[in-house]
């Protein structure tokens, strides 16, 4: 009999590539999503295969599966600023009740969880580069702090199941992470740039772009999710990729790579914008024997490609 997992937010930008990895390992894969940011799209060459099952639901009611299950990897989240600061309180949500009732449902079938957490659980930080026992500089109250206290709280509470009902948990901390299935509207710097410069619109760097980002290349980062999930390691882990470059040197490395004739134009800064990201990976080199493999350039090309179509179809 197979092993099976259920992955909530599975038809999101990552969930949906975690899909295709279990399955390509011989899983019997359960996506769930809601599809409020995720879409069906991005699973249509998974629906109706042997193995897979799509539900679409909300995670934050009470969640039931027939049948064992053996891990359960909770991405249900919005996890772009623009997308978190438009639903504000379902990014509270499923960070709470969501992250409560995907526990519940692994305490009950005895499965193992891995939560994904987000590098932005150290807010605006004061040391570089971020290391796990890092307790960050989180501004609770702010615009993003329904994000960053969504996955803060999240952590804690994955923490408490597997300290007072010894379920089997596991935490990644996602760094910036590209590649296909993004969406091109989604708020984040990198399919924004994509998006301008194929269309030799104006590219908008927020301040100066003195800030720093470190971008993951998708492939990459699922192959550390895959390890750790496989691994006994409880305490979080960076999974990200510790080339760090300037916002507005990456803006300038999308015209290039395009081909582009945008200009670039400068906005005021969001608040509690990082100024700084990026990750020691350190301890994912230790415990998981991980570390990225693919180059920016390689990265960003194969990512061009998938969004040329996108622009072409106006998605």
């Amino acid at each position: 009999m197979s092993a099976r997992v259920l992955i909530t937010g599975g038809a999101g930008f990552l969930g949906s590539h975690l899909c295709d990895r279990y399955y390509s390992e011989g899983w019997d894969v359960i996506c769930m999503d809601n599809l409020i940011t995720g879409a069906e799209s991005n699973i249509t060459h998974l629906i109706g295969k042997e193995r897979f099952e799509f539900v679409k639901y909300d995670v934050t009611n009470y969640i039931h599966v027939d049948g064992a299950l053996d891990l359960i990897l909770h991405f249900a989240s919005p996890a772009s600023p623009i997308d978190y600061l438009e639903m504000p309180i379902q990014t509270l949500k499923v960070g709470s009740l969501g992250t409560h009732k995907a526990l519940g449902l692994a305490k009950a079938k005895n499965a193992k969880f891995l939560l994904a957490s987000t590098s932005e659980v150290y807010g605006d930080p004061l040391e570089h580069p971020q290391k796990e026992t890092y307790w960050g500089n989180v501004n609770p109250t702010g615009y993003r702090g329904v994000y960053d206290e969504a996955k803060r709280f999240a952590e804690a509470m994955t923490m408490a199941y597997n300290r007072f009902h010894d379920i089997e948990t596991r935490i990644v901390r996602i760094f910036n992470t590209y590649g296909s299935r993004m969406r091109l509207r989604d708020g984040r710097a990198l399919p924004t740039f994509f998006r301008q410069a194929m269309k030799n619109e104006p590219i908008t760097v927020f301040g100066d772009g003195s800030q720093t980002r470190s971008f993951t290349y998708v492939d990459d980062l699922v192959e550390g999710i895959y390890r750790l999930a496989e691994s006994s390691e409880v305490e979080p882990v960076n999974i990200g990729n510790p080339e760090e470059i300037t916002i507005l040197e990456f803006a300038e490395e999308i015209i290039k790579i395009t081909g582009s004739t945008s200009e670039i134009v400068f906005k005021e800064l969001p608040a509690d914008d990082p100024q700084v990201r990026q990750p020691d990976i350190t301890k994912a080199k230790r415990v998981l024997n991980w570390e990225p493999k693919t180059d920016r350039q390689t990265g960003l090309r194969k990512t061009m490609e998938y969004f040329e179509k996108m622009v072409q179809s106006d998605v």
